[in-house]
């Protein structure tokens, strides 16, 4: 038996996760943070590789109009994706599928897709003997490839797809473009001000013209979250981080 915490996700909203399992971090709240952005007035969304569903949910608290479609392979991590969509009354506004993403999904188009593929190759990372972790972190059910292509294939016309990955790996871009997307914007994230990015977050479309943002910092060199994150957690609803870094972690 897996043991489940019921935590803090957004606002009012709390979100089911395993302790020993793969749990939701900063790169989903700031993905959601950037999609809600660059579709503000987007009035569906789609979640592909939900895991828990903390991206999608997240975009969701953020886009007050907003329904979710959620796809997500993995039946553990579907399960309690239902059990937090249940305990936060969101029925009326959020559907998750237990299905893989890269089938058939017959959804329609959407004005925003959101994702978070695995970074990982799996002949380059060592694999968490944990199902769920492991297919969170390595490309068991799908790469960035896939992600777009799927993206793509269910994007409107004027539509977003907002994503993130590892900011070293230079396969987003080519998976972007292999789709038939361009790169509208890419801003790497800093978890560290001074250190070079871990990860960076996309935004693809059909049209548009490129223009990156810079760079966003969590914290500043000496560990403390800076005004930036605190500022981007205040608007996603995800307050109560103290400014010193001894307190803290997400």
């Amino acid at each position: 038996m897996h043991e489940e915490t019921l935590d803090h996700l957004a606002g009012q909203w709390r979100i089911y996760q395993l302790k020993g399992g793969h749990r939701f971090s900063a790169d989903d709240v700031l993905t959601a943070w950037t999609a809600a952005r660059v579709a503000p007035q987007a009035e569906r969304i789609l979640d592909l590789g939900s895991g828990l569903g903390s991206v999608g949910l997240l975009t969701l608290w953020r886009l007050p109009r907003a329904r979710l479609t959620g796809v997500e392979v993995q039946k553990l991590s579907y399960d309690l994706a239902l059990k937090t969509v249940a305990y936060n009354q969101l029925e009326s506004r959020a559907e998750f599928l237990n299905q893989d993403l890269r089938h058939p999904l017959k959804l329609g188009n959407f004005p925003l897709v959101t994702g978070s593929p695995p970074y990982f190759p799996i002949d380059k990372a060592t694999v968490s003997p944990h199902p769920q972790r492991a297919a969170a972190r390595c490309e068991l059910h799908g790469d960035v490839f896939d992600y777009c292509r799927v993206a793509a294939q269910h994007l409107e016309a004027a539509g977003r797809f907002v994503f993130v990955h590892a900011g070293g790996d230079p396969r987003p871009e080519q998976a972007i473009q292999k789709a038939g997307l361009r790169l509208l914007s890419r801003q790497d994230v800093l978890f560290r001000s001074h250190l070079p990015p871990t990860v960076a977050l996309f935004v693809a479309a059909f049209e548009g013209e490129r223009q990156d943002p810079a760079p966003f910092a969590i914290r500043d060199s000496d560990g403390n979250w800076t005004d930036q994150y605190l500022e981007m957690r205040a608007e996603m609803g995800t307050t109560g981080l103290r400014r010193n870094a001894q307190h803290g972690t997400q």
